[in-house]
């Protein structure tokens, strides 16, 4: 399934015209995965033409809100909506999440950038923790953004956990038909939890594990202040491993018992058979810790609403390749292919202006 050229057309129930018109090409100086990871991360990007966004509160349930930043077309109940999805300790301040946006607000579509419960600085709007399989939150703001605001055709973009998201939502729209989600990508997702924890605790990865832990217990720490009581932060200074974490946190919190317990239940990867809509996932086979193996699996490759990519190099949500100034194009490749191929099934978008 690993490939480097645009895959063949696949039937599907809801068939597309998208196909990926040029293979990824890494930066120069950028082929290495680490430096590709690090470098997307870090590097600093700018998005004159993005307009300054509204922040939207959405409430989920009687005890919990959401922040999300829209960014709206001047007809926006004609326009389509693209809502994007942030990775593990991210925000809507992460870089992909505003080039996403910038690209599709150029293109015509809505975008709704979604802060997962806690990200954001949003501690003191929910007592609750999230987690890797939390479809609830995106569910809420696509079903009140489409009451509100008369919006009918939703895409959703999701890196990473985002991509967890993205792809467990997917599937969940066959039990959900008042959902107008069209049609879905994950970059980078983390399908396969365990297998994706396993790879993050490999010692080449260590640098990126004390990365997410450091933001991890930082946020809890805010959390307990704005919620007094509530969590024991105890154990919190002899936890520097994501899996520890989820053993005394997460999975407790939210019923699912242990870590095992929870990576088995939050991962898309076990009702990936269930998705309807179509379906793109774009990983690279270089990934430090998103083992690209797990999208070969047959639950993946036997839904003919599932298109995998899976460049030789990429970085773990990076995809920066050669940018072309006269094209309008920052070199951004996997954004480019999210909503090339969200607009070739969902109608009303135009060419970047």
């Amino acid at each position: 399934m690993t490939t480097a050229s645009p895959p063949a057309p696949v039937s599907s129930s809801a068939e597309t015209c998208w196909t990926c018109p040029t293979p990824f090409v890494p930066r120069r100086g950028l082929a290495n995965a680490h430096v590709m990871t690090v470098y997307a991360w870090a590097a600093r990007r700018v998005f004159p033409r993005l307009p300054a966004p509204e922040a939207r509160l959405v409430r989920v349930s009687d005890d919990t809100q959401v922040l999300a930043h829209c960014h709206w077309q001047p007809d926006r109940s004609s326009a389509p909506t693209v809502l994007v999805l942030h990775g593990l300790e991210g925000s809507t301040s992460v870089h992909y999440m505003r080039g996403v946006a910038d690209k599709a607000w150029a293109r015509g579509w809505n975008v709704v950038l979604l802060n997962q419960r806690n990200c954001g600085g949003t501690e003191h709007l929910t007592p609750g923790l999230y987690h890797s399989g939390l479809t609830d939150d995106p569910k809420a703001v696509i079903r009140i953004l489409a009451a509100t605001e008369r919006l009918r055709n939703f895409g959703v973009v999701g890196y990473s956990l985002g991509g967890n998201l993205a792809t467990k939502l997917a599937a969940e729209l066959a039990t959900e038909p008042d959902l107008p989600v069209r049609a879905a990508v994950a970059v980078c997702p983390t399908i396969d939890l365990a297998l994706c924890v396993r790879a993050i605790e490999r010692r080449s990865n260590l640098v990126y594990q004390i990365n997410f832990m450091r933001n991890l217990r930082a946020r809890l720490r805010r959390k307990a202040a704005a919620w007094p009581g509530r969590f024991d932060l105890t154990p919190l200074d002899r936890i520097w491993t994501i899996r520890r974490f989820d053993d005394v946190y997460t999975a407790p919190f939210h019923g699912f018992g242990d870590a095992a317990n929870y990576y088995r239940l939050a991962s898309a990867i076990r009702v990936a058979d269930r998705v309807q809509v179509p379906l793109l996932i774009l990983a690279a086979d270089d990934d430090p810790f998103v083992p690209a193996e797990q999208y070969e699996r047959d639950i993946i490759r036997h839904n003919p609403n599932i298109r995998v990519v899976i460049t030789p190099r990429g970085g773990h949500c990076g995809f920066v390749g050669r940018a072309d100034a006269v094209a309008g194009d920052d070199g951004y490749w996997a954004e480019t292919q999210a909503l090339a191929f969200l607009s070739s099934i969902i109608p009303g978008a135009r060419r970047a202006r």
